[in-house]
């Protein structure tokens, strides 16, 4: 359904929970290293590496290399820097969807190779850093699939 980039994830049990996200999703996941962590680490697998048969989970070993396996689909940038909400995003299958690490988020250069409009926020209190970035990721592929009539999901 969607591309999920993670711009060197930090914390094991985020991406653990991401990897679940996108199985449960029809979503792949793309890691951009350099990681935080190791992919065999235990927290990693206890939130969700079980799921990692059910979907695609790609290490890039930079930025670049994975906008070059990227290239032709829209790609959005979560930042809390954005100026356009991700509910006001019209999203369609195969759009790519980039967060940046917990600690720091996006680095300029990357944030700078985007247009404006495809740099999106999460609305939430001016005096907060950032929202958990496993909850982030849920909140923008749950309303992007939404938008898409929730393609491919049971029972609906």
């Amino acid at each position: 359904m969607f591309e999920i980039v993670l711009y060197q994830p930090e914390i094991p049990p985020n991406t653990g929970n991401i990897i679940r996200l996108a199985a449960n999703t029809g979503s792949r996941l793309h890691l951009v290293a350099p990681l935080g962590f190791d992919l065999s680490d235990k927290q990693l697998a206890r939130a969700g590496l079980d799921y990692h048969d059910l979907t695609c989970v790609t290490v890039h070993p930079d930025w670049r290399h994975c906008r070059e396996a990227l290239a032709g689909r829209r790609m959005f940038a979560l930042t809390t820097r954005g100026r356009r909400r991700h509910d006001a995003v019209d999203y369609r299958e195969g759009d790519a969807l980039l967060f940046g690490p917990e600690s720091r988020g996006l680095p300029g250069d990357v944030l700078q190779s985007f247009a404006p409009e495809r740099c999106v926020r999460i609305p939430m209190r001016p005096t907060n850093r950032s929202v958990n970035l496993s909850n982030a990721v849920a909140v923008v592929v749950y309303e992007a699939w939404r938008q898409c009539g929730f393609a491919g999901a049971a029972g609906l």
